[in-house]
């Protein structure tokens, strides 16, 4: 047994290490008496400026004696209760297999969790990649940030890895489930530092995110998983609504009566080849806006006030939302602090940005997407590839707008909001490059009126959000799936037996946890079958 203590409060001004001794004198007893100290959960309290503050979640083993005398006396408003240690059921493995070996298509969170969960109980898939392994992709990432040479299966949103691998690498969700603690142990065990495993919104970075990956594949290679890069799906073989086979490069045909779609949300052409072949989907809401940045020091200042600076604090966040008087939804998303807007781009003529970071969060800028939702009817077309259409729409004219080779069009916040040209450019953490542009005109007008509207908002949350200091970077389309890949609720496609549609790009998740635990919920329903 533990006892679990919460409320427990460090100023800026005491340190970590101090805790176990702060702890002792809170419960009125001698740091010896405490056995076993561990952080479970620990946040970061901004809301009174001149009083910021970590707030701790932390579980003791105690000496016997002094455990009922704790629990039992009232302890300056902080929380104590018994924790009962449950052993989670070992792993089972399978007792009989599929004639063929399962296929997984996306090498993204929801396919090496997927990856994992087959292989871990004694069902090793092989896994197809239309990109490259990492080492390569990066060498394709960094020449077209560098020049503009972009590798259409090759680039921030195809290779190994998925789309997170450049991304800030957020590991937190608003799902709540008993899964998500377990991907985090995983992302710990496979080199993730432990501070994931406690504070309030654990990210990775694009560095350390990379690492876990490759020890991911070097793992799952060793217990006899098959990854081919290079190796894009370009057909099913299909046969009174099951699933027989699958085309790799127009050329190569796999048996195969298991395949998890782990896409992306970019794979077009995929999507496209699965429409042509009867797989049953439907157009879904999303959101498009732009990027917005200012020096990290400014949404310190707004955030920190006369703590800004503090060694102690982290590089400050921010989370908006707004609801235009016409219903739409207008919010930050992605926020990236300390990070990077970066050329996400994965057709030649269309424009593309996104955000990230390190896991130092040590750039002197801050960015975020700032999107207005975007529903169905708004698609301006029909089918289920509406929203798919629509996004290419306006990633083409934000191309055209920044005049070509991938620079990104770029406006002041003050000029955005009083509808005037591009007076003058700050500096930005693009690498690839600004345009000065109007950004009204690659933007629908909708967007464009309920930015217009939230910005003022925003800045009234944030006085000096939307300031000079402000740039606004066009465009963010690919923050979530356009369609959805219909499935049953054991995860098979409604139209063809032994098809999994999995997450993000399926249309079932959102942001690298979610998509994890889809893809371990989807494979959980698979090895239920052989059991």
């Amino acid at each position: 047994m533990a006892i679990l203590l919460k409320n427990v409060i460090l100023s800026l001004e005491e340190k970590e290490s101090t805790l176990q001794q702060k702890v002792a004198d809170l419960l009125k007893i001698s740091p010896e008496q405490i056995q076993k100290l561990k952080i479970v959960k620990k946040s970061l309290d901004a809301r009174r400026k001149n009083r910021i503050h970590f707030l701790y979640t932390l579980e003791l083993s105690l000496l016997d004696e002094q455990e009922t005398r704790v629990l039992d006396q009232p302890s300056l408003n902080l929380q104590v209760q018994k924790v009962f240690e449950t052993a989670l059921p070992a792993p089972g493995r399978i007792k009989r297999k599929p004639k063929f070996r399962p296929i997984i298509v996306g090498t993204g969170p929801a396919g090496l969790f997927a990856a994992l969960k087959l292989t871990e109980n004694g069902l090793p898939p092989m896994i197809l990649e239309r990109g490259k392994e990492i080492p390569g992709r990066v060498k394709d990432v960094e020449k077209f940030w560098h020049d503009g040479t972009l590798e259409t299966e090759s680039n921030v949103q195809f290779g190994e890895g998925g789309a997170g691998t450049f991304s800030d690498g957020k590991l937190y969700t608003r799902v709540n489930d008993p899964g998500v603690s377990a991907i985090l142990e995983t992302f710990f065990h496979f080199g993730a530092p432990s501070e994931i495993l406690f504070i309030q919104r654990p990210h990775i970075g694009t560095d350390r995110l990379r690492q876990v990956v490759l020890a991911m594949r070097k793992h799952l290679q060793e217990l006899g998983a098959e990854f081919k890069f290079q190796a894009k799906m370009t057909g099913l073989k299909i046969f009174h609504g099951d699933l027989r086979g699958a085309v790799i490069n127009e050329q190569e045909e796999v048996d195969v009566s298991i395949l998890f779609l782990a896409l992306g949300n970019s794979a077009r052409d995929t999507f496209r080849m699965l429409q042509n072949s009867g797989v049953a989907m439907e157009p879904k809401p999303f959101a498009i806006g732009l990027r917005v940045e200012h020096p990290q020091r400014v949404i310190d200042r707004i955030q920190y006030g006369p703590s800004a600076g503090h060694p102690r604090l982290p590089p400050a966040e921010y989370k908006l939302t707004y609801r235009s008087s016409k219903g739409r939804a207008v919010y930050s998303f992605c926020m990236c602090p300390g990070g990077f807007v970066i050329a996400a781009s994965s057709e030649n003529r269309g424009l593309v940005t996104n955000g990230m970071s390190l896991f130092r969060r040590n750039s002197p800028f801050a960015n975020s997407a700032l999107v207005v939702s975007v529903g169905v009817e708004d698609f301006g077309g029909n089918g289920p590839l509406a929203g798919m259409e629509f996004q290419r729409r306006w990633e083409e004219r934000a191309y055209r707008l920044g005049g070509g080779n991938f620079r990104a069009p770029a406006q002041g916040v003050p000029d955005f909001l009083q509808i005037r040209d591009p007076s003058s450019i700050r500096e930005t953490s693009l690498m690839r490059g600004i345009a000065p542009a109007r950004l009204d005109e690659c933007l629908p007008a909708f967007v464009v009126e309920s930015l217009r509207e939230g910005l003022p908002y925003f800045n009234r949350r944030m006085p000096g959000f939307s300031s000079s200091e402000a740039m606004l970077i066009g465009i963010e389309t690919r923050t979530s799936s356009p369609l959805r890949i219909l499935r049953k609720k054991d995860y098979q496609s409604q139209s063809v037996q032994g098809l999994y549609p999995i997450g993000e790009g399926s249309g079932y998740a959102g942001g690298i946890i979610s998509s994890a635990l889809d893809g371990m919920k989807a494979a959980e329903a698979v090895l239920k079958r052989f059991e």
